[in-house]
């Protein structure tokens, strides 16, 4: 086995993976990548991604030949690529995210370039040999898998796709709940590993975060429905046990997106919704959001959030429609917004 530099680039897609393990590789040329396994590679030709995301949250830019561990993982990202773990072996793979994520890119968004192409140079591996793989190496463990007095209160933020601003919608909530003095909580529950978001939540005052990499998955995309309850029951175990505090959660993408829909799908992640914000960038993208929450989940809304939400002219819209009322994820007075979810 070859030996991995000390310095070199662990992506925040392996976060928890310990670094003592990540010494040395192996090029294995027949064996068929794996969700999850860390790959050694080289940068072969730049494209979209020219920065890589560290597990200390450093975005560190990459140049051709820049020599780094990956992760192969999924992808799903309307405003960027959507791509899968490769079937078969090869030696060039595409950089899907800049956690570091990699993979078989199958169709990108027009309005963004290529992805940036690494050769692949070996597996990271183990004393032992054997591939390291991120989802051996679990960071959260409940001590109790069942609760019997009732839990923290849930606030869920959801939304029509990809940046329609649901983490400022979720951060604002961990901002003005911690004002007013309450115990928070947060984490993201689904989507592709990058720890901006949930250090967002952090900032704005959540003392505990988490999100589904600390289960050693890179991405959620085209888990089993299994895989997605095992960790919204962990995280709901390990931080919604008191029932004085709150837990701020954050489904990606959209309700139209596969994990997110089966997620709403299940009593039991509905039954522990508190309050519920949804996120939408326009009035257009409210108005049909609303309908099919309603028709497809039997879920109403607390509060209307996300990008919408900084235009005058958009709530102007949006007023017509509906009665619900609008949280401002910019709002500076936290008391408007407690007031919405208390």
């Amino acid at each position: 086995m070859k030996k991995i530099r000390q310095n070199c680039i662990v992506p925040s897609a392996a976060f928890s993976v310990p670094k003592k393990l990540i010494r040395q590789y192996e090029y294995f040329p027949e064996r068929v990548p794996k969700m999850g396994d860390l790959m050694f590679g080289m940068v072969s030709q730049l494209g979209f991604h020219t920065t890589l995301e560290s597990t200390s949250a450093r975005m560190h830019m990459i140049h051709g030949r820049t020599r780094a561990v990956f992760v192969f993982g999924n992808r799903y990202a309307p405003d960027h690529y959507e791509g899968l773990v490769p079937e078969k072996a090869g030696d060039t793979v595409d950089l899907i995210a800049r956690s570091g994520v990699v993979g078989q890119m199958k169709c990108q968004n027009e309005r963004i370039s290529a992805p940036t192409k690494l050769r692949m140079l070996g597996y990271v591996c183990d004393s032992d040999g054997r591939v390291v793989n991120t989802r051996d190496h679990v960071l959260i463990n409940p001590r109790k898998v069942e609760r019997k007095a009732p839990g923290a209160r849930v606030i869920l933020c959801i939304g029509t796709s990809m940046n329609s601003g649901k983490s400022y919608a979720a951060a604002a909530c961990c901002y003005a709940l911690s004002s007013v003095g309450k115990m928070v909580r947060a984490a993201k529950v689904t989507g592709t590993a990058s720890l901006k978001d949930i250090l967002l939540m952090e900032d704005c005052g959540a003392q505990h975060i988490a999100d589904f990499s600390y289960f050693g998955f890179p991405s959620t995309y085209m888990l089993e429905r299994e895989d997605l309850m095992r960790i919204f029951h962990a995280v709901d175990m390990k931080y919604g046990n008191n029932s004085r505090n709150y837990l701020v959660l954050e489904f990606a993408d959209g309700i139209f997106q596969r994990e997110t829909a089966m997620l709403l799908q299940e009593p039991e992640v509905r039954s522990r919704i508190h309050k519920l914000v949804f996120c939408a960038a326009d009035a257009a993208g409210v108005v049909g959001g609303l309908k099919i929450l309603k028709d497809s989940f039997d879920l109403t809304p607390c509060a209307i959030s996300g990008l919408c939400s900084s235009s005058p002219l958009a709530l102007r819209e949006i007023t017509q429609f509906t009665d619900v009322p609008v949280l401002k994820s910019m709002e500076r007075d936290f008391r408007k917004i407690y007031e919405l979810i208390r």
